[in-house]
């Protein structure tokens, strides 16, 4: 921590900071654990030196970094911080975007775990920015077209086909054919309601 503290220091006047002292933070980062006064400290200076956004390119310096903001309430903070950040690992930093909201829900109903179902509605209630999930979110409907045949299908023959009807559907459709079963349980569930 000394080291990277006087490498932090000496370089404060420089454009960029070299690139030990990135490996260096990365590597103390990882090895504070997330409540200890170091990583507070550690993150503090970094945030606080005119290269922090140099720093914000290595994903455990921004895991820290957001873990902090969420420990003291700054989840606005924290979501900037992602915002922003150049880290090359997006699938880690949108579980950690889902985190941060996963946190702050948690402590609004003053619980300890959300279920799936909370989560699923916390994650599609916060959407992650472009940023972090520049080719858009994964769609899991079916096209249209696919759609249109499964609906035709259940109101012109059954709503509740059997296996050799189903494994039909689903080759003619190239879907799985627990995809089609479970198409058909949900169309079934939804004409109840």
């Amino acid at each position: 921590m000394k080291r990277f503290m006087a490498m932090l220091h000496r370089h404060k006047a420089k454009e960029a900071p070299p690139g030990q002292a990135l490996e260096l933070a990365g590597q103390l980062c990882r090895r504070f654990q997330s409540r200890s006064p170091a990583l507070e400290q550690l993150v503090g200076a970094i945030m606080a030196c005119k290269h922090a956004a140099h720093f914000l390119s290595n994903v455990h310096v921004v895991r820290a970094c957001v873990w902090v903001h969420v420990r003291r309430g700054e989840h606005a903070a924290a979501r900037r911080l992602l915002e922003c950040c150049q880290a090359e690992e997006k699938e880690e930093l949108l579980q950690l975007w889902y985190e941060i909201h996963y946190q702050q829900v948690m402590e609004k109903q003053h619980t300890a775990f959300l279920t799936p179902l909370q989560r699923f509605r916390c994650r599609k209630r916060n959407p992650p920015p472009v940023s972090l999930c520049p080719e858009g979110l994964k769609n899991r409907n079916y096209p249209d077209e696919v759609r249109q045949q499964l609906h035709r299908f259940a109101a012109e023959v059954t709503p509740n086909p059997n296996k050799e009807q189903r494994e039909e559907l689903a080759q003619v459709m190239n879907l799985q054919p627990t995809q089609v079963y479970n198409w058909f349980a949900n169309y079934r569930r939804r004409q109840k309601s």
